[in-house]
């Protein structure tokens, strides 16, 4: 069965860096795109990132643009979310999405457990 597996979360004073990571499992991961979503306290959910099968296109919301970078290893079948200038807007549950095409974002069909980050001073 598909599993995704996050972890990298923590608690980071505002303008530092957290890098998460979501290790896949039960599908082939080079045939689809994967994205983060992020969900705040009290808010609903916001796609963060996504990336598409072969690792070549990205794309990114334009509340993390030029601060986050999503990437992947494919022998290594995992997704990773590096997150640079962590402001405390940035605190929220992360999680790591399969979706169901190849280049296609915000279709996700599976879902991982979520890993906290808390941006605080």
């Amino acid at each position: 069965q598909v599993q995704l597996v996050e972890s990298g979360g923590g608690l980071v004073q505002p303008g530092g860096s957290l890098r998460l990571s979501c290790a896949a499992s039960g599908f082939t991961f080079s045939s689809y795109a994967m994205s983060w979503v992020r969900q705040a306290p009290g808010k609903g959910l916001e796609w963060v990132a996504g990336i598409n099968s072969g690792g070549g296109s990205t794309s990114y919301a334009d509340s993390v643009k030029g601060r986050f970078t999503i990437s992947r290893d494919n022998a290594k079948n995992t997704v990773y979310l590096q997150m640079n200038v962590l402001k405390p807007e940035d605190t929220a549950l992360y999680y790591c999405t399969k979706e169901k095409r190849a280049a296609a974002y915000q279709q996700y069909d599976y879902w991982g457990q979520g890993t906290q980050v808390t941006v605080s001073s």
